[in-house]
């Protein structure tokens, strides 16, 4: 039996107290909210204080889960050669605590922007749905099987 291969990957919607939402440029991604890959032998928190941190220079506290996403599209990277497994990304509710905003070798801009302005920056469709899922969030956690590749699809869209 060959084992299954998965990204595991955390999100953070970081909100101040002025109704901003903490954002990203990423070299290949455009404009998101901060995440990344959860690494081997690190849990999800630690990888998400990590990768807003890295990202971003912002120290966070992680408040609630909201979301939880399979892209099961099978896809190229970058590369144009190397294979993207299915990807299972989880999204959280985050409150910035210190730090200050600053670049990194994965991001040309980071900036406060209001809640209600955001999606006038995110151009990808799955991080769009993923932050609309945000801005309706009432305690349900939602779940999402999409693929990104060629094009975006929602295949499944449930609350759990």
């Amino acid at each position: 039996m060959k084992m299954p291969t998965h990204i595991v990957a955390v999100g953070g919607i970081v909100e101040d107290d002025n109704n901003n939402i903490l954002l990203v440029k990423t070299q290949h991604g455009g404009w998101v909210f901060p995440g990344g890959q959860v690494e081997i032998g690190e849990n999800l928190l630690d990888a998400l204080v990590r990768e807003v941190q890295e990202e971003s220079g912002i120290d966070i506290e992680i408040i609630n889960l909201i979301g939880v996403y399979s892209n099961t599209g099978v896809y190229k990277w970058y590369d144009g050669v190397t294979d993207v497994p299915t990807k299972l990304m989880l999204d959280y509710i985050c409150k910035p605590i210190g730090g200050d905003l600053t670049t990194s070798v994965e991001t040309s801009e980071v900036a406060w922007i209001n809640k209600e302005e955001v999606l006038e920056f995110i151009t990808a469709p799955a991080i769009r749905e993923r932050y609309q899922a945000y801005l309706k969030f009432k305690g349900d956690i939602t779940y999402m099987d999409y693929v990104t590749q060629p094009e975006f699809v929602v295949n499944k869209e449930r609350m759990i």
